[in-house]
């Protein structure tokens, strides 16, 4: 798989109306794991719940080397009120020949269902379509968790399929919906 090498380390802050996202630091260890130790966070994603600060500093510093090394990464994703940084979104790969990439996310149960993802998630769209010159976005949610496919369709992306026992996830196989969107496709 050929990557954008470079593109995410070097990218400049994206700002929307309520959030800075930028490259993860080792500073944001502690609001990181103040999230990130929530097994309702932590539930639907391919990571465990941070048991201890150290899972979470091992975490930073594995991103920190992938921006680096010029892989595709993930935004921190900081509520400008007050500076904290309440989670993560961004690109889990790039295909440089196909330009296509696809995206994931968390974020902090205090801020769900406040509309948080959808404006991070429509600005990281936005950076892949105008900035990294991609055709296709992709994303996918586990089947029991409607909530981030209704995030998906807010910014666009429509749903393309069912996958069954896609991934491994938590001590079992689980089924995603795959969701998309093109360069071309409106944008909410």
């Amino acid at each position: 798989m050929q990557l954008f090498q470079g593109m995410l380390f070097d990218s400049p802050t994206i700002e929307t109306d309520r959030l800075i996202l930028r490259p993860l630091r080792m500073r944001d260890d502690r609001d990181m794991f103040s999230y990130a130790r929530d097994p309702e966070v932590s539930r639907h994603v391919l990571w465990e719940a941070h048991r201890t600060i150290r899972d979470t500093r091992r975490f930073l510093r594995a991103a920190i080397r992938q921006y680096r090394k010029g892989f595709p990464g993930s935004f921190a994703i900081e509520w400008k009120a007050s500076g904290r940084m309440i989670g993560t979104v961004g690109f889990m790969w790039i295909h440089a020949e196909y330009k296509s990439a696809e995206v994931g996310y968390s974020l902090s149960r205090d801020y769900w269902n406040r509309g948080v993802m959808t404006e991070a998630l429509r600005a990281v769209v936005a950076y892949g379509f105008d900035t990294l010159h991609l055709n296709r976005i992709e994303a996918q949610y586990e089947c029991d968790n409607p909530a981030s496919g209704r995030v998906m369709e807010h910014i666009g992306m429509r749903y393309e399929g069912t996958l069954r026992q896609r991934l491994w996830n938590k001590g079992k196989f689980v089924d995603v919906k795959l969701c998309a969107i093109l360069r071309d496709d409106p944008r909410p």
